[in-house]
C-alpha cells in the first residue's frame, strides 16, 4: 500500500538539503519505491513530502542511502516523521489509488 511520508527536520537549512540531496543522487538515481518528493525549506528547519509504494521501501532508503550523508554532511538533528497510508493522490504523471 502506498504512503504518504511527512518529515519536519529542525535546523536542516536548504543548503545542507542540497549537500545531501547531491550526494544521495535520488534525483539521477531514484531510490527504489520511492513515487513522489517536494521538499521546502521554513524558518526553523526542512519540510518534505514523499509518496512511497511502502513503508518498508521509504525505511530501506533512509537506512541505506540517506542516513550514511546525513551523518556525512553533520546534520545530528533528528526529524520527526509521520507515515501514514494514502487514501488518494493526483499528480499530472502521478496517480495512486487505494487497494
Amino acid at each position: 500500500m502506498a504512503v504518504l511520508m511527512l518529515m519536519e527536520w529542525p535546523g536542516v537549512t536548504g543548503e545542507l538539503y542540497d549537500q545531501v540531496r547531491a550526494s544521495v543522487r535520488f534525483d539521477q538515481d531514484p531510490p527504489e519505491g520511492g513515487l513522489y518528493h517536494v521538499a521546502a525549506v521554513a524558518e526553523d528547519g526542512l519540510r518534505v513530502v514523499d509518496v512511497w509504494e511502502s513503508a518498508a521501501a521509504f525505511q530501506a532508503f533512509v537506512d541505506t542511502r540517506l542516513m550514511p550523508v546525513v551523518k556525512q554532511v553533520g546534520i545530528t538533528a533528528e526529524p520527526k516523521v509521520t507515515v501514514l497510508p494514502v487514501r488518494f493522490a493526483f499528480a499530472p504523471a502521478l496517480m495512486v489509488r487505494p487497494g
